[in-house]
């Protein structure tokens, strides 16, 4: 099979697989893990498949209940990153900040920090990407009291959330590659 591509669709073809991962910072109190993924859309597409389709691209094994819970996201302040799976419920966190297409914020413990008693801010920045498309950044800060060293959660929680924003990418590309 023979590619031919004019020089702005490799740029983007180039930039559309880029991810980054990185342990910002942690101490024993508390760390910062922030990962990005270009995607070959635009800020709009991406900001729909973030809030209307995640419980298509969020992956099921790091939800309380799996395929038999739906994910759910209310866009709004005040709104709930939820989890529903009959009468089981669960508020993985609650909506603080909504900017459409730009950043949405949310703030509480994800997984088993949750049940540490720990909260965090977690925030989804869209921005234009370098030769197209969107970069997308999952930044999550998250601390507070327990006896455990938070620094050793850090890496885990990078790779945890590496896995979670490369399912909202590879999502976009596929839909991308089926024209929408």
């Amino acid at each position: 099979m023979r590619w031919i591509l004019g020089a702005g669709a490799l740029a983007l073809a180039l930039t559309c697989n880029t991810a980054t991962a990185a342990v910002k910072d942690a101490t024993a109190g508390g760390f910062t893990v922030e990962n990005s993924e270009t995607v070959p859309v635009d800020a709009d597409a991406a900001w729909k498949a973030l809030v209307q389709d995640v419980d298509r691209w969020w992956p099921k094994d790091h939800s309380w209940w799996g395929n038999e819970s739906k994910l759910t996201i209310d866009a709004r302040a005040g709104g709930c990153f939820c989890e529903l799976a009959g009468a089981r419920q669960a508020q993985h966190m609650a909506v603080v900040f909504v900017d459409p297409g730009r950043t949405l914020r949310m703030t509480g413990g994800l997984g088993p920090l949750q049940g540490m008693g720990l909260s965090g801010a977690l925030e989804f920045r869209l921005a234009p990407a370098d030769g197209g498309g969107t970069r997308i950044t999952m930044f999550y800060r998250a601390g507070g009291y327990t006896p455990d060293d938070l620094s050793k959660f850090a890496p885990v929680v990078d790779k945890v959330q590496a896995q979670q924003l490369r399912g909202l990418a590879d999502f976009l590309r596929k839909s991308a590659k089926q024209g929408g």
